[in-house]
């Protein structure tokens, strides 16, 4: 085994460092085999009803579902960085696509199938590019709460594009609210084949998941209700997805100019985003549960170039599947070799036995679509951020207020614009706080979780937990002012305690210059602690070497409250020696002013009252 690994390692050196080949391509173990390809047949199971049910979500014809699940799959095994990671259509970029798409299809379905395609080719650019950037660390931006805003909102905006389906009427509205209003209208035109087929789908579905066992309820879900569709002869009564067209993904982009790419960019930017928001996440868990690491850069690129991919055979954007990816995992899956092998099925499928959905009821597919979107709203964790931040709760609310109202693809600019302004407003508005001494405690500590501290005579230490920048300079200075005037104690020496301060920008700087001087000006030098080396470069770079020197610099706040304490024993001890030296001084003036009019002093110090001898 070890002379195998050691010939694969040579191969794998002797390529080019910029040839993208995945991890696992050049650490197979034949052992592997077998557990790979059970995963994949099980994987499989829910590949065809998933994909076609996205497809449908995203108002595209079924069979473009499993052509964005084949060839994405394949080019992601081929490079991607994760081991175990399945990228497929997805319940959450599904209304994205179809926001975008729809209303430049002009009705027509050819032409939303193409750009469905463009839209996945420019996503796999803006990925690509953003990978080259080095900007996979960019998912970060949207925060838990945020998140769970934007997807409990794109959960609502789904099922209302869902419902009438699964009932059997048509609703039309411009956002979920008009949609879910129309269905209820139309509610006494109601299919009740259709609701039976996709409610019992749906129930199913919701059955075997109660049970623990995910998404083992969709295959049988699907086959049964095709089947009773079939046996009871109601596909003149039910809407049914039809047989597939046979044969491989091919390219679908007739018709696409350049033009059409300008207004579908901002959309694939968004759609970029948030996609990779959920791939990241899942690919770094994954990673970390087998003692792995995977860089967010390559695993955004990988990303890119199989939506590009996806994008150029018929398919549309694809994401990394948090619900298919632990059913591979959890059926054995040892690396991207079972995704290979699902889509062999998929493809054997398509070309064997399309006909095979040709009783698929409609309903079932929104079922299927609903079942999985459900699965976007996170109960608990909202449950427990409202319990823990009022204000971080708000934030959520506005996303979903955002997505809900304005649309999904504004909502992702909602999404982001809260994400912006929570990060600028605590960085704005930090935690600080005024330090003191605890007895038997090292270090100095918060005054306000600790008001049994002591302040330090003669120093006032203050903390500020952020960055200093435009935005909250004034804000920090005001607070050390603050700090000044309270005071009821003389202050010699004011220390930041600067380790939290991690930058700091010319306008913030202005802002500690005037703070020093109005310190200067009431006797009190400004010190800092614990400044990080770029930030005191930064300081010295921006022309103040003159004004903070070394002296004004110490490696810990105990380091300074030492130093700052010995000065100000030293200068009190020259002080008294100067008070003790100059009333030795007057005593020796006065005896000596004394001797020379022919008296001495009178013993209780006071002037001497004799004068010079008259003659």
């Amino acid at each position: 085994m070890g002379r195998t690994d050691a010939r694969r390692t040579a191969a794998r050196a002797r390529l080019p460092s910029w040839v993208p080949v995945a991890p696992w391509v050049t650490g197979y173990r034949s052992a592997w085999l077998r557990s790979d390809a059970l995963a994949g047949a099980a994987l499989f199971g829910l590949l065809i009803p998933s994909g076609m049910a996205y497809a449908q979500a995203a108002g595209l014809p079924p069979a473009t579902g499993l052509y964005a699940t084949v060839v994405p799959m394949i080019v992601y095994a081929a490079i991607g960085p994760s081991r175990v990671l399945v990228l497929a259509p997805d319940s959450s970029l599904a209304p994205l696509i179809a926001a975008a798409v729809l209303p430049l299809s002009a009705g027509s379905e050819a032409r939303a199938v193409a750009l469905a395609g463009l839209l996945a080719i420019l996503m796999g650019l803006v990925m690509v590019a953003g990978a080259a950037l080095r900007l996979g660390a960019v998912t970060h931006l949207l925060s838990r709460p945020i998140r769970l805003g934007y997807l409990g909102g794109l959960a609502l905006v789904v099922v209302a594009s869902q419902l009438p389906v699964l009932l059997g009427v048509e609703a039309a509205g411009d956002t979920p609210w008009q949609k879910l209003a129309a269905t209820v209208a139309a509610l006494g035109e109601t299919n009740l084949a259709a609701l039976a087929l996709g409610g019992g789908a749906l129930g199913l579905i919701g059955a075997v998941r109660a049970f623990g066992w995910k998404l083992a309820g969709v295959l049988p879900a699907v086959m049964l209700s095709a089947l009773v569709t079939w046996a009871a002869g109601l596909g003149e009564r039910v809407q049914v997805a039809g047989a597939l067209p046979r044969g491989l993904p091919a390219p679908a982009l007739g018709g696409i100019t350049l033009a059409d790419a300008v207004p579908l960019l901002l959309p694939a930017a968004g759609i970029a985003l948030m996609a990779f928001a959920d791939t990241g996440v899942l690919s770094q868990s994954l990673a970390r549960q087998q003692g792995q690491s995977v860089s967010g850069n390559r695993e955004m690129a990988a990303v890119g170039i199989a939506n590009a991919s996806a994008g150029l055979f018929g398919g549309f954007p694809i994401s990394g599947s948090g619900s298919r990816t632990p059913v591979a995992v959890a059926a054995g899956a040892r690396s991207q070799l079972a995704c290979v092998f699902a889509s062999l099925l998929v493809v054997a499928f398509m070309l064997a036995a399309p006909e095979a959905t040709a009783y698929l009821p409609t309903a079932t597919l929104a079922a299927v679509v609903i079942a999985a979107v459900i699965g976007l709203v996170d109960g608990p964790a909202i449950v427990r951020l409202g319990r823990m931040s009022l204000t971080e709760t708000a934030l959520m609310a506005a996303a979903f207020v955002g997505v809900t109202t304005l649309g999904v693809l504004p909502g992702i600019l909602v999404a982001v614009g809260l994400a912006l302004l929570e990060f600028v407003r605590r960085a704005w508005s930090p935690y600080r706080a005024e330090l003191g001494d605890l007895q038997d405690v090292p270090g100095y500590h918060d005054l306000s979780r600790h008001p049994e501290g002591v302040r330090v005579p003669g120093l006032v230490i203050a903390r500020f937990d952020a960055p200093l920048f435009f935005a909250n300079g004034a804000v920090f200075t005001g607070f050390v002012r603050s700090l000044v005037e309270r005071a009821d104690r003389e202050i010699r020496h004011l220390v930041i305690a600067a380790e939290p301060i991690t930058g700091i920008d010319t306008t913030a700087l202005d802002e500690l210059v005037d703070l020093d001087e109005w310190l200067d000006e009431r006797g009190i030098e400004l010190v800092f602690a614990e400044l990080k080396g770029p930030v005191k470069d930064r300081l010295l770079k921006f022309g103040t070497r003159a004004r903070f020197g070394p002296g004004h610099f110490y490696p810990t706040v105990s380091a300074a409250v030492r130093a700052l304490r010995a000065d100000r024993d030293e200068r009190g001890d020259r002080e008294e020696r100067n008070h003790h030296n100059g009333r030795e001084d007057g005593d020796g003036r006065r005896q000596s002013r004394a001797s020379d009019a022919g008296g001495e002093p009178p013993e209780d110090g006071s002037p001497s009252r004799s004068g010079p001898p008259r003659g």
